[in-house]
Parts: C-alpha cells; sequence; structure tokens
C-alpha cells in the first residue's frame, strides 16, 4: 500500500464528528489528500486522533506512512500512541536535578529513546525499594537539558506494575544509583478496550 492509500485507510476510521480545538475535521483531511497535501493530512490526523479512543491499527497506519514519507519523529510519534492504545497512557511532569548533582550534562533525549528506572512504590517481598523501567518521551520538545521541566509521557516495560498510579503520585527517575529527577503523575489511564491488563490484544 502507497501513502495515500495509508492516509485513505486511517482516514476511514475516524469518526465524522471527532474535531480537533481549530474544528478541523477529517473532512479536512480528505480535502488535502486530494491536493496531494501528504504532510499537512498527516499532521491532521494525528491532531485527530487526541479527539478519541483511536485504535492501534489508526497509529499503525499513520506510523507506515509517515515512515515512507522520511518524517522520523512523526513516525516514532505514531508509533508510540499505538502503543499507548495496547498498554495504557502515563503523563506525568517531569523535574530533573542540575547539572552537577547527577551524572547527566546533556539532555534528555525526547523521542522515546531513554529507558531509565523509576522509583514507583513497588517493594519486594522482603520491603527492598524495586525499580521499574520506563521509556520517556517529552512532550512539545527535543528534549529535556538538566534542571528543566516538562511534561513527559511514559511507556513501562511492564505495564501492569504500573497500574496503581494516580494524578498527583510522585515517582522518582534513576539513571544511576543517584536519583536523576522527580515526577508527579497528570494522567494515568489504562489501556483501550481490545487490550488486557498486560497490555496484550484481546482476540475474540
Amino acid at each position: 500500500m502507497d501513502v495515500v492509500g495509508m492516509l485513505e485507510a486511517a482516514s476511514l476510521l475516524v469518526p465524522e464528528a471527532v474535531a480537533t480545538d481549530n474544528d478541523v475535521t477529517v473532512s479536512d483531511v480528505w480535502d488535502y489528500l486530494a491536493h496531494d497535501e501528504w504532510e499537512v493530512a498527516l499532521d491532521l490526523l494525528q491532531a485527530l486522533g487526541d479527539g478519541w479512543s483511536a485504535p492501534a491499527g489508526f497509529w499503525d497506519e499513520l506510523a507506515r506512512a509517515a515512515g515512507m514519507l522520511g518524517l522520523e519523529r512523526s513516525r516514532e510519534w505514531c508509533r508510540w500512541r499505538g502503543a499507548e492504545t495496547r498498554v495504557g497512557v502515563i503523563r506525568a511532569e517531569l523535574v530533573l536535578r542540575p547539572a552537577g548533582e547527577t551524572f547527566r550534562r546533556t539532555p534528555i533525549p525526547g523521542a522515546g529513546v531513554l529507558r531509565p528506572m523509576w522509583d514507583i512504590g513497588n517493594r519486594r517481598d522482603d520491603g527492598a525499594r524495586e525499580l521499574d523501567i520506563a521509556r520517556v518521551w517529552v512532550e512539545f520538545a527535543p528534549g529535556l537539558a538538566p534542571g528543566a521541566q516538562a511534561p513527559v509521557r511514559l511507556l513501562p516495560l511492564t505495564a501492569a506494575r504500573w497500574r496503581h498510579l494516580a494524578p498527583g503520585d510522585r515517582i522518582t527517575l534513576y539513571e544511576t544509583s543517584v536519583a536523576g529527577g522527580t515526577a508527579t503523575i497528570l494522567e494515568a489511564a489504562p489501556p483501550s478496550a481490545g487490550a488486557d491488563r498486560h497490555g496484550r490484544p484481546v482476540r475474540g
């Protein structure tokens, strides 16, 4: 399937009533597709994806289209959103410790590359702290510098171990034995319908 076919397939999944804050609807997407404005259509579809519980297949089509257009960050973002439909959404406000207080001297990369450990309150049978892994996506920025603060999205390695978190909870980031930052949970949503509590697709 070519780029147009992928974008058309994703467009067919969007309910007609869905609109962005700027009143863009799927009809606008079709107009851009008709004029071969593929990148604009892709951007609008990504924006429309925030207005409903888009299934994983929607994001998968967009990721493939972005890859064929050479838009690496868009591709990774769509892959990320597809993964969130399977494991749930976790958003948090992350504050990194300043340079000099930890080993990090450079910004955290923003596009889901970093896989740090987190203290989210889980404990072993003997009461010892047990850390959990989650990838980090920095929202609205290419990265997060030491000492800076920004909203982030987290994609856990084992989603079921994060189910107890709720807005207002505080968790701690570790890249070494020294804490590298703290985050306050803003949103913790379960997987979309069609995924089990472990984030695996449910097959009918």
